[in-house]
């Protein structure tokens, strides 16, 4: 992997981290608990239940990823990104874009 590309890579850890921090933030205020004072009918305290549910595996999810983001800067500074390990190959330019957190090449992931 090139410098340039590296670089690449970095900038988009750090815009993927940013963006995964204020989706955090958003969520957390989403899961706050539902107020029994709250003037909704039961259908609608219903909905707001099922929507915390649904906005409460987002969180999870999204704090997950936030770690994987975090532990590719690791590599990033210990100059192993891009390095599968499992059989320390190279890991693809364009599947790290996508997935810069990704640890496995295709061909190991597949398996």
């Amino acid at each position: 992997m090139t410098d340039k590309e590296k670089e690449e890579l970095k900038t988009i850890i750090d815009s993927q981290i940013q963006s995964a921090k204020e989706e955090i933030i958003e969520l957390i205020e989403l899961t706050k608990p539902i107020k029994l004072d709250n003037s909704i009918g039961r259908l609608s305290r219903m909905d707001a239940i099922n929507n915390k549910t649904i906005n409460e595996k987002a969180l999870r999810d999204k704090k997950r990823i936030l770690q994987k983001l975090d532990r590719a800067v690791e590599r990033y500074n210990e100059d192993k990104l891009g390095v599968c390990l499992k059989c320390s190959d190279v890991i693809a330019f364009g599947r790290l874009k996508i997935m810069p957190y990704t640890t496995r090449c295709v061909k190991c992931a597949g398996r």
